[in-house]
């Protein structure tokens, strides 16, 4: 018996599974987090942050170095009162350095 096996898109396959339909909305709305605080964050800085996994009513980013964590740590009360106007229960902003190896 021969068997094609059919391609599906990233899309298709997110709507079939309930699970990765679920991780597919919280990465959207992640996103949409960090492009609604964007005009918080000083130009510099913005592109060593990235949008990260959302557990709750917690948020976390994820960012390039310690030096970019301290600054916006220093941002968080900001972030996350501008994020609660806009309508997301954010209680708190979690941040996280990834360490990159070499």
């Amino acid at each position: 018996m021969n068997r094609r096996q059919h391609s599906v898109t990233l899309f298709q396959a997110s709507q079939d599974s309930p699970t990765l339909a679920k991780l597919t909305e919280l990465s959207r709305d992640s996103v949409a987090r960090l492009k609604a605080i964007e005009a918080l964050i000083p130009s510099p800085l913005r592109t060593c942050i990235k949008a990260g996994p959302i557990e709750g009513t917690v948020w976390c980013l994820i960012l390039e170095n310690n030096s970019a964590a301290a600054k916006i740590r220093q941002l968080l009360p900001a972030m996350a009162a501008h994020l609660r106007v806009k309508g997301w229960d954010v209680e708190s902003i979690r941040l996280k350095v990834q360490v990159t190896r070499v």
